[in-house]
This record gives structure tokens, C-alpha cells and sequence, in this order.
């Protein structure tokens, strides 16, 4: 293993960026992110329970209109992709188990999403701004970080990176 790989994903957005690719060489992995089910409190959710598969982390908050406008948009992605070995994982922040589970429920998301009001889960991914709700990561099939969206994201765009990313060999 070299030096690169061994590292963990340390945020960079360049310029300030809010739409950050990462080629195959320059992508480090996010070590491990789990937290507890937000339908189901005693279960964890783990990246690390869906080997091989790209993972798309989007983390939300019921109270965060910009969250529910993309809502819509994720459901539809996840189910275009799901058969393709994509995992979509919500992560839902700075929020109550009720707002979260009436917002995970009245939008029909189909996918699990870990309840994390303290946001333990996003300031465990080194330098990554707390503040950028919603906000959209992308793991190639090991788990390394691929693509981030630091703003909604739109079906079009999951699928037009998430595609070439499902293409590539592991």
C-alpha cells in the first residue's frame, strides 16, 4: 500500500469550490462512518455494510429547505442506480428524531439515513465544512472519496458522475 492510500480524506475546496471532482489517484478514503438508523434507532448504519458498492452520502436536515427541494431528485436517482450496486445513505443533521423521521417519511425516502443531531458524523471528515447542508458526497466502489457537491444536487448530476465512477475497475 502506498503512502497515498494509507492517508485519510482530509477536506480541500480549492478556491472555494462547491463542485469537487477527484481523479482515481488523488482519491483517499473516509475511514469508518456509521452511526445509529433514524427509523430505527437500535440498528447502526455503516458505509463499511456495503462493500463493493459506490455509496452517495447526502446529509440533510428537515429543517433545511434547500434539503427538501433535492429530496425529490435523490429519491429518483436511487432508484435509477440502485440495481447498478449504488447505496444511497442519508445523513441527517442538526435535527430531532421527529422532524427527521416525519421529513424521511412524508418525502418517501427510500434509502437508510443515520440520525446524527450532533453532527459527529460530518466534523469526523477532517476539514469538512459543518455549515454546507445540504451537501452530497460520492464513494468510488472502495470507499474513497470520488465526487462532493456542497450545495443541492440535482438526479442529472448524480447519475452523470455516478455513472463513469460505476464503470471504473476496482
Amino acid at each position: 500500500m502506498n503512502n497515498a492510500q494509507s492517508q485519510s480524506f482530509s477536506f480541500v475546496s480549492p478556491g472555494g469550490r462547491t463542485d469537487l471532482s477527484y481523479r482515481v489517484a488523488d482519491r483517499q478514503p473516509i475511514g469508518a462512518l456509521s452511526g445509529p438508523g433514524l427509523l430505527e434507532p437500535e440498528s447502526t448504519i455503516a458505509v463499511a455494510d456495503y462493500p463493493g458498492k459506490v455509496i452517495v452520502l447526502n446529509f440533510w436536515g428537515s429543517w433545511c429547505a434547500p434539503c427538501r427541494a433535492e429530496a425529490d431528485g435523490l429519491n429518483r436517482a436511487s432508484a435509477q442506480l440502485a440495481s447498478k450496486g449504488v447505496q444511497f445513505i442519508g445523513v441527517d443533521v442538526k435535527d430531532t428524531r421527529e422532524g427527521g423521521s416525519d421529513f424521511h417519511k412524508s418525502k418517501q425516502v427510500p434509502y437508510p439515513s443515520i440520525f446524527d443531531p450532533s453532527m459527529r458524523t460530518l466534523l469526523s471528515l477532517q476539514g469538512y465544512p459543518a455549515s454546507a447542508i445540504p451537501s452530497t458526497i460520492v464513494l468510488d466502489r472502495n470507499h474513497r472519496v470520488a465526487h462532493i457537491w456542497l450545495l443541492p444536487v440535482t438526479a442529472e448530476k448524480l447519475v452523470s458522475v455516478i455513472e463513469p465512477i460505476l464503470a471504473e475497475t476496482h
